[in-house]
């Protein structure tokens, strides 16, 4: 997926371009959560779109649902998504953080091969 460590360190523009295509994908894993908490808590919690979208997106957030869950079924989607949005976090800190990790450790590499050239 990325260049190997003996290999030159990517471009600025290309490294960019890797920086968009992974911040892309985080994108599109919080929307796809968004809906499916969105319509989990529209269905089964039976409650307003707007009040679905907004549970939706405090559980995803790390705070909490927000106000009543409607039940039984509701409590379990709620229980279920939160251990799904933490899952989520991690996934997308790994999408953003790891093009910058290891961009680093691939010049630390490069100054590390140099070093012993000399």
């Amino acid at each position: 997926m990325y260049e190997h460590r003996r290999q030159k360190l990517l471009s600025r523009p290309a490294f960019l371009k890797r920086l968009a295509r992974q911040g892309l994908s985080a994108l599109m894993l919080v929307a796809a959560s968004m809906g499916i908490g969105t319509v989990g808590f529209h269905l089964l919690s039976e409650q307003r779109w707007i009040d679905a979208l907004v549970n939706s997106a405090m559980l995803l957030g790390g705070m909490g649902p927000v106000g009543d869950l409607g039940g039984t079924r509701g409590k379990l989607f709620a229980t279920f998504f939160a251990l799904y949005a933490g899952l989520v976090f991690l996934i997308v800190a790994g999408l953003l953080f790891l093009p910058l990790f290891h961009r680093v450790l691939h010049r630390f590499h490069l100054d590390q091969d140099s070093d012993r050239a000399r």
